[in-house]
């Protein structure tokens, strides 16, 4: 199914809108994209990809740009009044006590609301608690803008459900949910994500790759926690069993391969940290309207005690820490990825920093003035060093040795990117490993 080029704003350019924006554009329809931040603005209306390690994103910001197929604004007044749709991709965050905070998203949705017009589907992709898009976004909208939902305008929920860095690429690869308040709203969403996403053939579907509507808002809006907190609950597991075979003797890791060669187990694999915008979050946001889900809030309390349990590990490894000069290896939350959200770099340096050793941080993709604007003492290879911790799973990371860090008496592997005999003279140590 196709229609005619439409208009479509995105709202917030972030790594996934803009890509969302870019892929909307090479479809052939004219889209603006609105954020908040001039200076994303601007670079993205010079062809410049704001953000680095997006497969593909510059390539098409050069293509599409000067052809006149998207542009940038941080005005809404240019980009929302005679839209076909709109796609906000605005974040959410949730606080210290694991509340929602929707300031930003709220902000945005007013302003949405203040220049919305007649005709326009409007699709938020930013995961939500269940019950947001119906009983927050609705009468928002329908205040700011005089509009009645259903009649005037429709409203669905569809969630993003890629990785940055391959952004594209999971466009294609899985299906794309959404759920509107009415069947109407729900037709409507269907069309307009036909016409701009292309879709791989996926045979190990149970129905044909596409546009999937699954009944209503909160049932979309529930299946991206679920996905999510599927991953934390079985992440949450993987730790647990990999703190028991370290008591046993046990290699944790032969253990999942093992338990994975058959095909209802798809145990994931332990690690010092689960970071990103979405593992740790969405879990919270589930709780928040399911607070007495124990098992999700067993595996996130889990999760989160990883980096206190590494470094215990180290500890035992090497001895006393204080004053040791300790190297924490990745600031970002995961390889390749030039993204700190919820790394587990913090409570890692902060384990150390109880244990009075003299902490210092390495990433390849960080700059010394950008590692101390988190608050970090930047390390370089080739200085002295008394032990290490690898909290990210860079590539780089992967060649290590001894001579990198001269006088390294201990490792802890947090992510089993190396082995004992990269190591030579140096006790290392794996998560999961005896």
């Amino acid at each position: 199914m196709g229609i005619p080029s439409v208009k479509i704003a995105v709202i917030a350019l972030g790594k996934i809108g803009l890509p969302l924006a870019v892929q909307f554009a090479a479809k052939g329809h004219e889209v603006v994209g609105v954020d908040v931040n001039a200076e994303v603005v601007d670079l993205v209306n010079r062809a410049v990809e704001p953000f680095p390690g997006e497969s593909h994103l510059r390539d098409r910001l050069n293509e599409l740009v000067p052809s006149g197929a998207l542009r940038a604004t941080t005005d809404y007044a240019g980009a929302v009044p005679g839209a076909d749709a709109v796609v906000l991709v605005v974040p959410l965050f949730v606080d210290d006590d694991a509340r929602p905070d929707f300031a930003w998203m709220d902000a945005a949705t007013e302003e949405l609301a203040r220049h919305l017009t007649a005709g326009t589907l409007v699709s938020y992709e930013t995961t939500l608690p269940v019950g947001t898009t119906r009983e927050r976004w609705k009468p928002m909208l329908e205040k700011g803008s005089g509009l009645v939902e259903g009649v005037d305008f429709h409203l669905v929920f569809s969630p993003e459900r890629v990785l940055t860095g391959r952004v594209f690429e999971d466009l294609r690869k899985y299906p794309k949910l959404i759920g509107g308040l009415s069947a109407a709203g729900a037709a409507r969403a269907t069309e307009f994500y036909e016409a701009v996403l292309d879709f791989d053939d996926r045979p190990d579907l149970a129905r044909p790759n596409g546009v999937w509507d699954l009944g209503s808002a909160e049932a979309s809006e529930l299946a991206k926690l679920a996905e999510t907190t599927y991953r934390d609950v079985n992440i949450g597991l993987a730790n647990q069993f990999a703190r028991y075979a370290a008591t046993a003797g046990i290699d944790v890791y032969q253990v999942i391969e093992a338990s994975n060669s058959q095909p209802y187990s798809h145990i994931h694999q332990p690690g010092i940290a689960v970071g990103g915008h979405c593992i740790p979050v969405y879990p919270r946001l589930y709780l928040w309207n399911d607070p007495e889900a124990s098992v999700v809030r067993a595996a996130r309390e889990a999760n989160a005690g990883m980096p206190d349990y590494t470094v215990g590990l180290l500890e035992g490894a090497h001895g006393e820490l204080t004053g040791q000069r300790v190297v924490v290896l990745g600031a970002a939350y995961r390889g390749g990825v030039k993204e700190t959200a919820f790394s587990g770099v913090f409570a890692t340096v902060r384990a150390l920093r109880d244990r009075q050793a003299t902490v210092l941080v390495h990433d390849p993709m960080y700059t010394d003035d950008e590692l101390r604007a988190l608050g970090f003492e930047p390390y370089h290879l080739g200085d002295k060093a008394d032990a290490a911790v690898v909290q990210a799973n860079h590539a780089e990371y992967t060649r290590l040795g001894p001579d990198d860090l001269p006088g390294i008496a201990t490792i802890v592997d947090g992510r089993r990117i190396s082995t004992a005999d990269r190591w030579p003279g140096v006790t290392y140590r794996a998560i999961g490993k005896a």
